[in-house]
């Protein structure tokens, strides 16, 4: 398919004109007008991109492109060399981030809630982007933080009580820390997302809600790699995943 009936698609599925995001959605950079090929990841960052290109991509597909509110503007330097290597190699960079946080059923935190075994019940935050519900089975503190560890390959950084039993929690992937006051007052027993601030422990400790930093990248990972698929499946096209380790 082209890569103009392919943004469209991604776009009325993601419903990207419903959000006010800080980056442009869909096509940031343009390649060949024929798709059949996707390498999706988190951030396209050069190494991201080497890998696309030696997956022979015509298309990556990521949650972190490029072009954010109040960057430098200018195409130099480390953002020279990697929109060089996308031209180089005819390849064009969709992302899509506020849109594929919010999905349904294909973004990172609905994806989280099926892989921890969450059940969403409501959406709160900016543009509804967070998520709150109960776990589909109670376990203590300890337990699930085990259960983050086995599932996001990662350890998580947790603050609270190993022993208290988790069943109301909200959740928010990536860079979603300050939800947590939000978190506290809708009366969860824990919050998880991708970072943790200073005062976010603070904030933790002295309101009782257990707080679990699980990674930026390790929560984000899930939604580009359920859109992916599903542009292969309802699609046609080839689709490969690339993870490039990020301890953040």
């Amino acid at each position: 398919m082209t890569l103009r009936e392919l943004e469209r698609y991604i776009g009325q599925l993601l419903e990207i004109s419903s959000f006010h995001d800080y980056c442009p959605n869909g096509v940031q950079v343009e390649g060949r007008v024929e798709v059949t090929k996707i390498v999706s990841g988190v951030s396209a960052s050069l190494a991201m991109l080497q890998a696309a290109s030696a997956a022979g991509a015509d298309a990556v597909l990521v949650h972190h492109g490029y072009f954010w509110k109040n960057e430098n503007p200018c195409i130099t330097g480390i953002k020279r060399a990697r929109i060089a290597h996308l031209v180089e190699h005819g390849m064009s960079l969709l992302a899509y981030h506020l849109p594929l946080d919010a999905h349904a059923t294909l973004g990172n935190n609905a994806q989280l809630a099926q892989l921890l075994g969450f059940q969403l019940e409501a959406r709160f935050g900016e543009q509804n982007i967070a998520a709150m519900g109960r776990m589909i089975q109670p376990m203590s503190l300890q337990r699930l933080s085990a259960v983050i560890e086995e599932r996001l390959q990662r350890h998580p950084l947790v603050v609270g009580d190993d022993a208290v039993i988790i069943r109301r929690i909200a959740w928010c992937s990536g860079a979603a820390q300050d939800y947590l006051e939000a978190a506290v007052d809708l009366g969860v027993d824990a919050f998880l997302t991708g970072e943790v601030s200073e005062r976010t422990v603070h904030l933790a400790r002295e309101s009782g809600v257990a707080f679990i930093a699980a990674g930026h990248h390790a929560t984000e990972r899930y939604g580009v790699q359920a859109l992916g698929a599903h542009l292969a499946q309802q699609l046609g096209l080839k689709h490969q995943f690339v993870d490039i380790e990020n301890p953040v």
